[in-house]
C-alpha cells in the first residue's frame, strides 16, 4: 500500500468537478483534484449563462473562473494531469493512474462530463459561441422574436425546434432524411407548429457571418441544389456523447454509454461515483451538474462511515 491513501480523488473541473471540490473541502475530506483541461468544462464554450440561479446574465468564462476560483478557496489539493485509468476499482483501496503518477484512494469521483457532437460543417468552430449554440434551454432566451435554425432529425432536435419555436419569430429544423426520427406524437407537434418550418432532406454546408452568425448555405441532398437561409442562430442537435473512457468498461451504463449511478451519485461499483454529464440523467445543465457534485460527496461520506 502506497504511503498516502486519499479518502477521495475527483477527476474533472467543471461545475460537478468544482461543487464536489467545494463540499469535499468544507467536509474537511482528504481530496485530491486531477484535470487536465481549463476550469469550467462545457461552460467555456457558453457566451453567457443566464439560468443560474441567483448569477443571471454571466459570461460564460466568468462563470467557469468563479467556480474554479470557489473550489479553490478551501485549499484542495489539485495537479493538472490527464487520468488514464482505474485500477482496482472493486478494491477498498483504489488506483488512480495519471500521465504523473499512480495515486491511492478510498473513493474516487468522475465528473468528467459529456461532449456534443459536431456538425462539421464549415464556419461551425468559429462561430460557436458567438450564433452557434449546442444547447436550446442554455442559450433560447437571447433570440427572442429572431430567426433560428435546429439540426437533426430525433427527440432533443424536435424537442429544442418546439422550445425555440415559443421563443423566436421563426424557427427552421434541418433534417438530413424525409422522415424525422422523434416520438410520433412530438412529431406530429412540429408540423402543427405555425412558425416552425422543416426543411426535408436538408444539410448545412457552411454557417455564414461576421461577428456573429447571420445566416447558413445549405444542401438539399437529393436535388443537390444548394442555398441560403439568413437567420440569427444556429443550435445543433445532432448528439451528445459522455466522456466515459474511465468508466465504460467498468461500470454499468446505459446504450449511449451514460454511466447508471443511484441517488448517492454511486455506480455499480461501490466507492466509485459519477456527477454531472457523464451519468445518466433527465436534464444536463450547468445547475443540475453542480447538484450532482454535491449529492456525489455527501455519497462519498456515507460510503466512508460504513467502511
Amino acid at each position: 500500500m502506497a504511503e498516502h491513501v486519499y479518502d477521495t480523488i475527483i477527476i474533472g473541473n467543471g461545475p460537478a468537478g468544482c461543487s464536489a471540490s467545494i463540499y469535499a473541502g468544507r467536509a474537511q475530506l482528504d481530496a485530491l483534484r486531477l484535470e487536465m483541461g481549463f476550469p469550467g468544462g462545457q461552460v467555456l464554450n457558453t457566451s453567457e449563462v443566464d439560468n443560474y440561479p441567483g448569477i443571471p446574465m454571466r459570461g460564460g468564462m466568468e462563470l467557469a473562473n468563479d467556480l474554479y476560483e470557489h473550489s479553490a478557496r478551501y485549499g484542495l489539493e489539485e495537479k493538472m494531469e490527464q487520468v488514464l485509468r482505474i485500477e482496482d476499482a472493486d478494491q477498498p483501496v483504489k488506483k488512480v493512474v495519471s500521465d504523473g503518477g499512480v495515486y491511492e484512494t478510498r473513493t474516487v469521483v468522475v465528473a468528467a462530463g459529456a461532449h456534443h457532437r459536431v456538425l462539421g460543417a464549415k464556419g461551425e468552430a468559429k462561430y460557436t459561441g458567438r450564433g452557434v449554440s449546442y444547447c436550446a434551454t442554455c442559450d433560447g432566451g437571447f433570440y427572442k422574436d429572431k430567426v433560428c435554425l435546429v439540426i437533426g432529425g430525433g427527440d432533443t432536435a424536435v424537442a429544442d425546434a418546439l422550445y425555440l419555436s415559443k421563443i423566436c419569430r421563426h424557427v427552421y429544423l434541418a433534417v438530413r432524411r424525409g422522415v424525422l426520427r422523434a416520438a410520433g406524437i412530438v412529431a406530429e407537434k412540429v408540423k402543427e407548429t405555425e412558425n416552425l418550418t422543416i426543411l426535408w432532406h436538408t444539410e448545412v454546408l457552411e454557417v455564414l457571418g461576421d461577428k456573429k452568425v447571420t445566416g447558413v448555405r445549405l444542401i438539399q441532398n437529393e436535388t443537390k441544389e444548394e442555398s441560403e437561409l439568413s437567420l440569427d442562430g444556429v443550435f445543433v442537435a445532432v448528439g451528445i456523447s459522455p466522456t466515459n473512457e474511465l468508466l465504460k468498461d467498468l461500470v454499468k451504463t446505459d446504450e449511449a454509454g451514460f454511466v447508471c449511478t443511484d441517488d448517492y451519485m454511486e455506480t455499480s461499483i461501490p466507492g466509485i461515483f459519477a456527477a454531472g454529464d457523464v451519468r445518466v440523467k433527465v436534464l444536463r445543465q450547468i445547475v443540475t451538474a453542480a447538484a450532482d457534485g454535491a449529492v456525489a460527496i455527501t455519497g462519498v461520506q456515507r460510503y466512508l462511515d460504513k467502511n
